[in-house]
């Protein structure tokens, strides 16, 4: 079992390779969209990237579930529905939603995830294969 130290690693080589930044630049804080400039097309790389790493399956939209953020159910005005909010608790349990269900403004999603939330995310799928 990868200890957090190791998933950190991982996830900062596979982010600078995806996303071309400097390793100083993926803290545990940084934010993938906003701090390390992460756009959609990018998502695909790092999952990719993710999966290869540490030999894990990882489905299409169970670490970017966007498909919830496109979905006319979820989205009233460019916002969130509070039933929006509470199937992305559900289905991402590692990000913390705390901020943008204050103001869950859709275009702002990306700015939530950060490294941590990825690292946590890793960690629970380990967790899980092993």
């Amino acid at each position: 079992m990868a200890t957090q130290e190791e998933v950190f690693d991982k996830i900062r080589t596979a982010l600078i390779d995806a996303l071309g930044v400097d390793e100083d630049e993926v803290t545990p804080e940084a934010t993938l969209v906003g701090d390390l400039g992460a756009e959609s097309i990018d998502f695909l790389d790092i999952v990719f990237r993710l999966e290869k790493a540490f030999k894990i399956n990882i489905p299409r939209g169970e670490l970017f579930p966007e498909d919830i953020l496109t979905n006319s159910e979820y989205i009233q005005d460019g916002k969130m529905t509070e039933p929006g909010v509470a199937e992305l608790r559900k289905r991402m349990p590692f990000a913390d939603l705390t901020d943008f269900a204050e103001n869950p403004v859709v275009q702002d999603f990306g700015n939530l995830l950060t490294v941590a939330d990825m690292c946590r995310f890793v960690e629970s799928k380990l967790q899980n294969a092993g």
